[in-house]
């Protein structure tokens, strides 16, 4: 008995000696602890704030992304409307022996410019303008001397503008 009490006793490690491989764990000084929870705090500080802006920079361009696709929706659905203001004032300018029937076009001519302009639709290119060819095509040229150079002197077909389109 007094063998196994020996070997139990050599088996185990005595209090002041530590197991082969294990770190020391060295207790941190407060200020140094202080230090290292400051520079974390500092670090999900900065990454809250990048994420915050990554966000905000999101939501701005989404909002963007939005409004243009109505824009561009809204200038095709007006695009589809304007050959029929085109017809519309083509039969305004006939002379018609039904002074109501006339007056009844010129109404609707007259209601769908103002559902344009209420739109933020503008004509663009008036007689007596200058030929901008950003804006106009042309379409021939006139060589008239009571008119300044450059300058519409009959419009073929009226072009429009919504904003900067």
């Amino acid at each position: 008995m007094e063998e196994n009490k020996k070997e139990t006793a050599a088996c185990q490690p005595e209090a002041d000696e530590q197991p082969a491989g294990a770190a020391q764990a060295e207790p941190q000084a407060p200020a140094d602890r202080e230090a290292e929870l400051i520079a974390q705090l500092n670090e999900l500080d900065d990454r809250y704030k990048r994420m915050l802006a990554e966000y905000d920079n999101f939501r701005k361009r989404s909002g963007k992304e939005r409004e243009g696709v109505f824009a561009d929706a809204f200038s095709a659905a007006v695009s589809l409307f304007l050959p029929v203001l085109d017809n519309l004032e083509r039969a305004a300018q006939q002379t018609c022996q039904d002074a109501e029937y006339q007056k009844g076009v010129e109404m609707m001519v007259k209601q769908f410019y103002e559902i344009l302009d209420k739109s933020g639709v503008k004509p663009l290119g008036e007689v007596g303008e200058d030929f901008d060819p950003a804006l106009h095509n042309a379409i021939m040229h006139v060589e008239d001397e009571s008119v300044g150079e450059n300058t519409i002197v009959e419009v073929f077909q009226q072009g429009y503008e919504l904003g900067d389109k």
